[in-house]
Parts: C-alpha cells; sequence; structure tokens
C-alpha cells in the first residue's frame, strides 16, 4: 500500500497536500515531528524522514477512516489541562466545563467532592488542580479509565492537590463517608441511537456513552445513592443530553432534592441538572 506521504517530503508539503484540513494536519504534523506551531512556519522545507513520513501517512489514513484526533493525538485539552486519552475513555468535551464550574461556585471550602464515572479523570483533576482546599473523591467501574485517570493525576496535580481513585460502580464499593458535593457526567444517550453511529461516538466506548436502556437508569442509580454520601446542604450536579433538563429535575424532585434547576452551556443547551440535599 502506497504511503500518503515520502521520505524527503517538506513540512509546507505535507500542509498543502494532506486531505485532511488544514488544522487537524497541522496537530498531526506537530505530534509526529515534535515541531511547535511556530516552527511549522519557520521551518517549513524540513523534510521528513521516513519514520515520520510513515506515522504521518498511517495518522492521516486514521482520521479519514473516522478516528478521533483526541486518540490519534493521546490527548484532550480540557479547563486549560491536556488530559491523556486513549478508547478507554471518554474524550473530554467543552460542553462537561460548566460541570467543574458549577462545581467550583456552589461547594464551600474546604470541602470533599465525589466524581462518579471519572474516565480521564479530567472533571475530578481539574477541580483539585483549581482549589487545594477540595479533596477530591473519583470513582470508575472501568479499570482501564482509572489507570489513565491515575496517570493523569500524577502528571497534571502538584502534591497538595489531592485526588483519590476508586473501582466502582457508582457508590457500591467507595467507603461509607460524606461529601459536600458529588458531580457526575454519566452514559445518558438512549440505546440504538443513530448518533452512537457517527462521528467520534464509533470509537469511544459505548458503556460510558449509553446505558444501553432510556439515557436515565444512571441518574435514577446516582440520585437514589446520593442521600447516603451528601452533606446536608450538599450539591448533586449532573451533566447530561440537551432534551433531558426535564426528566433529570423530576428524578431530583421525586427523590425530595431542593433548589432544582438546570443550567445552560455556552450554546444555550441546558446541559447540567442540579439539586440540593436538605435531608428526608
Amino acid at each position: 500500500m502506497s504511503l500518503l506521504f515520502q521520505e524527503g517530503d517538506t513540512l509546507a508539503y505535507c500542509l498543502r497536500h494532506s486531505p485532511l484540513d488544514a488544522l487537524e494536519t497541522r496537530m498531526l504534523i506537530e505530534h509526529v515531528t515534535g515541531y511547535s506551531r511556530v516552527q511549522l512556519i519557520t521551518q517549513s522545507e524540513t523534510p521528513l524522514n521516513v519514520a515520520q513520513a510513515t506515522q504521518l501517512s498511517q495518522f492521516v489514513q486514521s482520521r479519514l477512516d473516522g478516528q478521533p484526533i483526541a486518540y490519534l493525538l493521546g490527548e484532550r485539552e480540557f479547563f486549560g489541562l491536556r488530559f491523556a486519552v486513549s478508547p478507554a475513555v471518554l474524550i473530554p468535551r467543552p460542553d462537561t466545563e460548566l460541570l467543574v464550574e458549577l462545581a467550583l461556585e456552589h461547594t464551600p471550602r474546604p470541602a470533599n467532592i465525589l466524581d462518579l464515572g471519572t474516565g480521564s479523570g479530567a472533571i475530578a483533576i481539574s477541580l483539585a488542580v483549581q482549589d487545594t482546599q477540595l479533596k477530591v473523591t473519583a470513582a470508575d467501574i472501568s479499570p482501564a479509565a482509572l489507570e489513565i485517570a491515575q496517570r493523569n493525576a500524577i502528571d497534571l496535580c502538584q502534591p497538595d492537590q489531592q485526588v483519590r481513585f476508586f473501582e466502582s460502580n457508582w457508590y457500591q464499593q467507595l467507603p461509607p463517608e460524606r461529601f459536600h458535593t458529588i458531580v457526575s457526567n454519566p452514559p445518558y444517550i438512549v440505546k440504538d441511537d443513530e448518533h452512537l453511529s457517527l462521528g467520534d461516538l464509533r470509537f469511544e466506548p459505548i458503556d460510558a456513552l449509553t446505558d444501553h436502556a432510556d439515557g436515565l437508569s444512571a441518574y435514577r442509580q446516582i440520585i437514589t445513592g446520593a442521600p447516603d454520601f451528601l452533606e446536608i446542604g450538599g450539591w448533586l450536579l449532573m451533566e447530561h443530553g440537551y432534551h433531558q433538563a426535564e426528566e433529570v429535575q423530576a428524578l431530583l424532585k421525586d427523590a425530595n432534592f431542593k433548589e432544582v434547576r438546570s443550567w445552560q452551556d455556552l450554546a444555550g443547551i441546558r446541559r447540567v441538572t442540579g439539586g440540593r440535599w436538605h435531608g428526608n
């Protein structure tokens, strides 16, 4: 099979002749060569060696086949931090930054925070890095996801930024303690939804995308279990799909949560819903 690029092709040539858009091509070239964006401009006539030409060709073809750029690069930026990612975890998305912002806003200091279904650790680690007075606990049922999250914590957290990790199916394997805030971005896509077969979602872990049911089963488990782990006055904050705000609000109200409301993301979509626990 012939390669898209050959030894001796210059960086400028690759940028001009790549079938991908310019941004994605530049990101892949930077990754393969180790060059910065400025170096791609100032050293644009630098030729690729054999290994670089082969790797770049393979990356471009994989992207043409639909593989997410984040998995090819092995990282994604979230809340100003670069998180390692792999097909074992969801790719962190800008929409989820709202959940981090709300947790920071609704949590007293000092405080304990629990992140359920942590995946790459993007939410938990971002919270810990933002404020050293937050002691963050993160849980996920996937050992492969936890391995990546723990690696991210080592790479991104300072000694005074605290994150603990547990392999747990929601609350089941957690120690009995209370948290001031619980956050989660659980699987919420309805089974057989056509979006699961489109775009990046085709390559992301299916169990982190859908509950294989009505899209609400994870919320029922999280909401039902929360009173045993929340401090009185503590908040439960959850990301959800663009059309699920009313349903998640109803679940919270039925479970006797107060001050229930939803918050919009930058696109004006109600993306996070939460409520405050005042006891039974």
